[in-house]
């Protein structure tokens, strides 16, 4: 059964620029830890970030307006073969957080699909 679905899609410049103006606190108050070392490993960072700030905004979207999540409640890795996950830190939670990303230089998407738990 869904419970939500959500879709992003954000020019890859408007976070370069966000990052670039606010730097570290814009990178602390939307990524976690995790999130950061992986794009910064990236040769291309921003693309990367631009993706999992999509993926956020998606997953956002799928929870609707009423849900009282913070951006960090939320964390977009990749699984040991690529695949990338969204690592929700609710423990009580009782859903599935299914993701699909795609960026370009320019762009990135992400859609989100929330799910009974099997």
């Amino acid at each position: 059964m869904i419970f939500g679905s959500g879709i992003d899609i954000i020019e890859t410049e408007r976070i370069k620029q966000a990052i670039m103006r606010w730097g570290n606190g814009f990178l602390k108050h939307v990524f976690t830890e995790e999130e950061i070392d992986y794009a910064y490993k990236r040769r291309f960072p921003y693309q990367h970030f631009a993706a999992r700030f999509a993926a956020k905004e998606a997953v956002l979207k799928a929870f609707g307006d009423n849900a009282h999540i913070n951006w960090k409640d939320i964390c977009i890795m990749n699984d040991k073969n690529g695949k990338p996950v969204c690592i929700y830190k609710d423990k009580k939670f009782d859903k599935e957080i299914l993701i699909s990303i795609a960026h370009t230089q320019n762009y990135a998407v992400a859609s989100a699909i929330i799910t009974k738990k099997s």
